[in-house]
């Protein structure tokens, strides 16, 4: 067992050779959200100050923050999804195209999260699987899904209660984006990155009467077959489902 601790040490920084990663190199930055075809469909989200959202105590916040695991059937709004993309994904400034200040920390602002949201029951919003585009502030439509919450709850070993979600959020990993600057140190700071988006979207739920289960325990494959992303370059990292809690959840 001890042998696999070590991914948890920072030790492996001491024997990288960082000028030879490609940002010492003077290759340019991977840009910060993937490309997308022009013509593909999107929907626009609301902007700070423009959602419904009410003001939320953050000491508050802290103190209710649990995992639900029992969810009510009732829709999450547009207003309430645009306000947990941005809590956990928003874009406060772009710096360049490889750069952006986010709503969340990232090692060197490198920021190798991608969100995906299985959409299951939101208001106004057609069922299907969407992904976050950061700089425009949009939904880009991936795919719809013959049976989604089977499949989700297959791909997640079972755990049922992913299906009876109103959306899932999934956040994949970009590896090279973190590997441009930090080479093979690139690894534990992404899965601690995947912590932060996480624990925001906890916050924010408890902002919306909604809660969340953060959920480590995933089938690999299924689940990056289930997103329709390559494994290698681009695979699931973490997923959390969010839905108004039913009673005693």
């Amino acid at each position: 067992m001890t042998d696999f601790r070590g991914f948890l040490k920072d030790t492996i920084r001491l024997h990288t050779d960082f000028s030879q990663t490609d940002q010492a190199r003077g290759r340019p930055a991977p840009p910060v959200e993937k490309p997308f075809a022009a013509d593909a469909r999107r929907i626009d989200l609301a902007k700070p100050g423009e959602w419904t959202i009410p003001p939320a105590d953050l000491e508050t916040a802290i103190r209710n923050r649990r995992s639900h695991r029992a969810f009510a059937p009732a829709a999450l709004s547009m207003d309430e999804l645009a306000f947990l993309l941005w809590a956990t994904a928003g874009i406060r400034r772009q710096v360049d195209p490889g750069t952006a200040l986010r709503t969340v920390p990232s090692a060197g602002a490198r920021h190798a999260i991608e969100t995906y949201v299985a959409a299951l029951n939101v208001t106004d919003l057609d069922a299907g699987f969407y992904r976050y585009l950061p700089v425009e502030h949009q939904l880009l439509f991936e795919f719809a899904e013959d049976n989604p919450r089977e499949k989700l709850a297959e791909a997640a070993l079972g755990q049922g209660f992913l299906g009876r979600a109103a959306v899932v959020f999934i956040w994949t990993a970009i590896p090279y984006r973190m590997e441009w600057r930090y080479g093979p140190a690139a690894y534990k700071v992404i899965a601690l990155d995947a912590g932060h988006v996480c624990q925001n979207l906890y916050l924010a739920c408890e902002a919306i009467g909604a809660g969340t289960c953060a959920i480590g325990a995933y089938h690999q494959p299924l689940m990056d077959r289930l997103l329709r992303v390559d494994g290698s370059d681009e695979f699931t990292i973490y997923l959390a489902p969010v839905g108004k809690v039913a009673a005693g959840g």
